[in-house]
């Protein structure tokens, strides 16, 4: 996901070549694929097909949603 928020819409290809690069991580394509695919079913990471490229995106909106609730639920304990 920190590479969908520092450069988001990339394609596994990319978002491989920039792990290893950066990371040193030696990830196969398949781990990649399955990893956004856990991230795509949970919401956090949306696709669009262009041609023969699927292009990753980052979206952050259940994220906002549990640390708004986590926010808020602190905020009424910490009033009792």
């Amino acid at each position: 996901m920190d590479e969908l928020h520092e450069r988001d819409g990339q394609t596994r290809f990319e978002l491989c070549t920039r792990w290893t690069m950066k990371h040193g991580l030696g990830l196969t394509r398949q781990a990649i694929s399955q990893h956004l695919a856990v991230l795509e079913s949970a919401g956090l990471v949306t696709t669009k097909r262009e041609g023969r490229c699927k292009f990753h995106y980052i979206n952050t909106d259940p994220l906002k949603a549990i640390v708004e609730r986590w926010l808020s639920s602190g905020r009424e304990g910490a009033k009792q």
